[in-house]
C-alpha cells in the first residue's frame, strides 16, 4: 500500500457558476473531491488528504492533511465562489503543508483542479514543476470547463517537468452529466501507483458508490464473499419468479371460476325473468277476461228494457204475497197509508182552495197585507195548482174503478 500524504486545491472562481457540468460546475468537482478523500483514506489508514481553495480573497487552507474524513467533508460545505484562480500560489502553499506534514515517511501528492483559464505563461509553469519535482512532490491536474488556446499546453508543459518515473498525471475532462466522477473513476489519479493499485480503486469505488463488479465487491480480493451475494442473488430471483408464477395460476382460476358464476347467475336470471313474464301474462289474461264480461253484462243491462222489469217485480210481489200471509197484510196496509195520505192531501188542497179562510189567516199574521198584489199572485197560483191537483184525481179514480 502506498502512504501518501495528499493536498487537493479547489477552484472556486467565477468560472465555476457555469452549469455545462451537472449541475455546476462547482458542484461535479465537489462531489470528485469527495470521491477522492474518501478513496485515499481507506486505501491507506495512515494517509492523510488537505483542502484549499485557489480563488476568492486569497488562497485559503480549508484543512491541513488529516485521515479524518468528516472533518475533510465538513470543510467543503458553504464554500464562496468568486474572484480568479492563482494557480501559482496555491501550488506553492500547498507544497508548504505537505513539508510540514508529521509522517515524514509520507510520499507528497497535490491533485489540482483547473476549470478557469490560466493566466501564468509556459515558463513559469515549467519552473514550478521543476521545483516540485526537487521536492519529490507529485502533481495530477483535472483540467476541465474552460479551454483557452494555450491552457492545455501550459499544464501539459508543466505536468512533463514535474513528472518523475510515470508518478504526475494530468486527465482532461469533457463536459458531460456526471462526468469528472465518472471520468476520474478510470484514470490513474484513482487507481494509484505501486503496489497498493488494485486495493485503491477498491476503495474509491466504495466510497463513491460506483463499482464495475458485481454487488459492489471484486471476487479476487475477496471471493467468498462474491459467492455468498451471489448464490443469495440467484435464490431471490428463483423465489420472486415461483411466486409470479403462482399469483398467474391463482388469477387464471379465479378468472375460470369468475365466468363459471356469471354463467349460472344468467341462466338463473332467464330463469326469472321467464317465470315473471308468464305471471304477468296470465294476469293480464286474467284482467282481459274480467273486463270481457263487465262488458258483456254492460251491454245486456243496456238492451233489457224497463218497462219489461215492472211486471215481472209486480208479478213476483204477488207471488209473494199470496204465498205469505204476512206480506199481504204488510201490502195492505201500506196500500191504506198511501190512500190516507192522498186524503189529506186533497182536504189540505181544499182548504187552500177557501179565499176567505186564507185571507183570514193573512190578516191575522203581523205585518202581512191580503191585498197586496204578490199576495193575491200566490194566492191565485196556490188556487190553479190546487185544481189541477183535483183533476188527476178525478181521472185517476175511474181508472182504479176499471181495475
Amino acid at each position: 500500500m502506498v502512504l501518501e500524504a495528499t493536498m487537493i486545491c479547489i477552484d472556486n472562481s467565477e468560472w465555476m457558476r457555469n452549469g455545462d457540468y451537472s449541475p455546476t460546475r462547482f458542484q461535479a468537482q465537489t462531489d470528485a473531491v469527495n470521491l477522492i478523500c474518501g478513496a485515499k483514506t481507506q486505501s491507506n489508514p495512515e494517509n492523510t488528504v488537505g483542502v484549499l481553495t485557489m480563488a476568492g480573497k486569497g488562497v485559503r487552507v480549508l484543512v491541513t492533511p488529516t485521515s479524518d474524513l468528516g472533518k475533510i467533508l465538513a470543510c467543503m460545505h458553504g464554500l464562496d465562489i468568486g474572484g480568479e484562480m492563482n494557480l501559482a500560489a496555491g501550488i506553492q502553499v500547498a507544497q508548504l503543508a505537505l513539508k510540514h506534514r508529521q509522517n515524514k515517511k509520507q510520499q507528497q501528492r497535490i491533485i489540482l483542479f483547473a476549470g478557469s483559464p490560466v493566466n501564468y505563461d509556459k515558463k513559469a509553469l515549467e519552473l514550478i514543476g521543476r521545483k516540485l519535482k526537487k521536492n519529490s512532490v507529485a502533481l495530477d491536474i483535472v483540467c476541465f470547463g474552460e479551454e483557452d488556446e494555450g491552457k492545455t499546453e501550459k499544464l501539459e508543459a508543466m505536468t512533463a517537468a514535474v513528472n518523475n518515473n510515470d508518478s504526475s498525471h494530468i486527465v482532461h475532462v469533457a463536459p458531460g452529466a456526471n462526468a469528472l466522477c465518472d471520468v476520474l473513476i478510470s484514470t490513474p489519479i484513482f487507481t494509484g501507483d505501486g503496489e497498493g493499485g488494485s486495493g485503491f480503486a477498491a476503495a474509491a469505488a466504495a466510497a463513491g458508490g460506483v463499482s464495475g463488479y458485481d454487488f459492489g465487491v471484486d471476487p479476487n480480493l475477496d471471493p467468498e464473499l462474491a459467492l455468498a451475494l451471489r448464490v443469495s442473488m440467484e435464490e431471490e430471483r428463483a423465489r420472486q419468479e415461483a411466486a409470479a408464477k403462482k399469483a398467474e395460476e391463482e388469477a387464471g382460476k379465479e378468472g375460470k371460476g369468475g365466468e363459471q358464476q356469471s354463467t349460472s347467475q344468467d341462466a338463473t336470471m332467464m330463469e326469472n325473468v321467464g317465470a315473471v313474464s308468464s305471471e304477468a301474462e296470465n294476469k293480464t289474461n286474467d284482467i282481459t277476461d274480467d273486463e270481457n264480461a263487465l262488458l258483456q253484462q254492460a251491454l245486456a243491462m243496456s238492451m233489457d228494457e224497463p218497462t219489461t222489469d215492472i211486471p215481472i217485480r209486480d208479478t213476483d210481489m204477488l207471488e209473494a204475497a199470496a204465498d205469505d200471509q204476512d206480506l199481504a197484510l204488510a201490502l195492505q196496509l201500506s196500500v191504506q197509508e198511501s190512500a190516507k195520505d192522498q186524503a189529506s192531501q186533497g182536504d189540505m188542497s181544499n182548504l187552500l182552495a177557501d179565499q176567505s179562510f186564507v185571507s183570514s189567516i193573512l190578516s191575522s199574521l203581523p205585518g202581512v197585507d191580503p191585498n197586496d198584489p204578490s199576495v193575491k199572485d200566490l194566492l191565485a197560483s196556490m188556487q190553479s195548482q190546487s185544481e189541477s191537483n183535483q183533476k188527476k184525481d178525478g181521472d185517476k179514480a175511474p181508472k182504479e174503478d176499471d181495475k
